[in-house]
Order: C-alpha cells, then structure tokens, then sequence
C-alpha cells in the first residue's frame, strides 16, 4: 500500500494540479501540433482533399497534466463518409465506394507525408503512427489516419452525429467522437464553474502517481476523465473548497459503481455516446474500483 498524505500535502498537491501545463510545455504541445499540419498539408497526394488534421484528447480538450502530456492528432479524410447499416446502403459510403482512398492508401500516405516531414516514424503501433518526441522542442505525437465517421439517429441535431474511424493493422475498426467529447467537455466546465475539469486533472496526477509507485497498473488518462465525467453537475457546485470538490467527486464515481442496479453500466464517456465500459475498452469496472479505492486512500480522505 503507498503511503498517505498529510492533509498538508494533499492541499498543496491539488493548488499544484488544478492547473494544467505551463506557457512552456504549452508551447511544446502546439509546435508538435502545427508540425504534423505542415507535414499533411505538404504532401503531394493530399492536395486538394477535403481533410481534418486537428488535436484530440487531453490537449485541446484542457485535462492535459504537467509532465505527463503528449499529442494526439488525427488526420481524418472527410470522403468517403464511412458509415453502417441501412445508411451505409442509402448513402453508398463506403458500401459502394470504388475511389482510391481505401484504408491502406490513407494510412500508408500519412506515413509518408510524417516521414518526409519529421524522417523517421515508428509504424509498428496497431492505430496510431508514433513519432517520436524531441527534448525541449516538442513531445512525442501520436497520428492516427482516419476517416470521417457518421452515425445518423433522428434524435441527434442535423439528424447525425459525426465522428471518425480508424482501422486498426489487427484488421479491427475504433469509432471516436473528439468533437462530441470536445463540446460535452466545456458545457460541463463551464455548468459546474470550471470545477470539472480541475477534479479531472487532479485524477490523472493521482492516477500517474499510484502507478509509478506500482500500486495499481498504469491506465490511460483518458480513463479518469471518463470517470469524473459521470459525476453529476450539482456535486461540483454544492462544495466550498476544492479539496471537498475532490472528495465528493470520487464518492459519487464508487457510489456509481459499487451501487445496486449496476450504474456503472449508466456511465457514458464525454462524448455522450460511448458506454465507460464494455466491449472494446481498455479498462474495466474493477480498475475503476480499485483506482478510486486507491485515490481514496492516498489523499487521506476520512470515511
């Protein structure tokens, strides 16, 4: 078991993680961004093209934490749409599409475009083409090719919901929502007076900290904004201080899944979309448990 904080030290650890990285690393983070916009709008194949190179995750989204942020950034072809079901029929994309932009093709020309550009990437990864990071200059990136995705439901705005879609070396598909994470995101700061995403910011840096004390296993940081996503607006505006912010923050999450009636089969991403757990996820309900208990125990929370 690691140790536990004095509240001292937990109150002088939250004042640190409330905020997220300095103007430096900030500056970092953009540099590696407007790298890989260069490097896509410089290559050849892609001129003309209707194409989205645009960050996800944590750094446009603001949960990104000091010391630990690197960038993810999608380069996603918005034709074909790809879609399924009876849409995939009515509207021909991809079920008919006969064009040269077929999965292979986009991510073997992203490689190249990142490879001319930065001269060298590693490929070996099942998405995302990674480059590596150059210090002092700009984290590691992480790029992954894309295509523009769209679900449509008669009950979403514009009757569509849209997203992207990454096909996967192993041969399987991985749906994301960024812009949908991206807007639930700051409705949700700015309804709970930018609480939400401090609470979330205070997660991750737990979450790194227990895990490099061995603790529990490293999660995706992304996890942890999931988490915190599902607590509901009130609890964020019913507290004074930030530190009882944080504590009832992960009560309300372990009372969601530990409570009768499985709730944490309730619990959806920022998206709106994607269920926390289930199929195709990186986590499961245990790893949530066990990563609250763990929180818990380690900022010294009472009972």
């Amino acid at each position: 078991m690691t140790r536990q904080l004095t509240y001292e030290q937990r109150i002088a650890l939250i004042n640190k993680w409330k905020n997220p990285p300095g103007a430096s690393e900030q500056l970092r983070l953009e540099r590696a961004e407007r790298m890989v916009k260069q490097a896509v709008l410089r290559h050849e194949p892609f001129q003309g093209l209707d194409i989205t190179v645009a960050s996800k995750g944590s750094y446009p989204n603001n949960t990104n934490v000091r010391g630990d942020s690197d960038v993810d950034i999608m380069v996603k072809l918005n034709h074909p749409v790809h879609t399924e079901g009876p849409a995939a029929w009515w509207f021909g994309q991809p079920a008919r599409y006969t064009g040269p932009w077929t999965r292979q093709k986009l991510r073997q020309e992203v490689e190249d475009a990142l490879t001319n550009h930065f001269g060298w990437v590693d490929t070996d990864h099942n998405l995302a083409l990674y480059v590596p990071e150059v210090v002092g200059s700009r984290p590691s990136i992480d790029v992954v090719p894309c295509f523009k995705w769209v679900a449509y439901d008669t009950t979403a705005p514009g009757g569509e919901y849209v997203g992207s879609v990454v096909y996967g070396r192993n041969g399987k598909r991985v749906i994301n929502w960024p812009e949908l994470q991206l807007a639930n995101g700051r409705t949700k700061n700015t309804n709970t007076k930018y609480r939400y995403k401090f609470v979330v910011r205070v997660l991750k840096n737990v979450e790194n900290d227990l895990a490099s004390e061995g603790v529990i296993k490293a999660l995706p940081s992304y996890f942890s904004e999931c988490l915190i996503y599902n607590v509901p607006d009130d609890v964020f505006l019913r507290e004074g201080s930030l530190d009882a912010v944080v504590r009832e923050s992960l009560r309300e999450v372990y009372r969601q899944l530990t409570g009768v009636w499985f709730g944490y089969q309730r619990m959806v991403e920022p998206n709106g979309i994607k269920k926390v757990f289930g199929e195709g996820q990186k986590w499961t309900e245990k790893d949530a448990r066990e990563l609250i208990e763990r929180a818990w125990y380690y900022l010294n929370y009472e009972s």
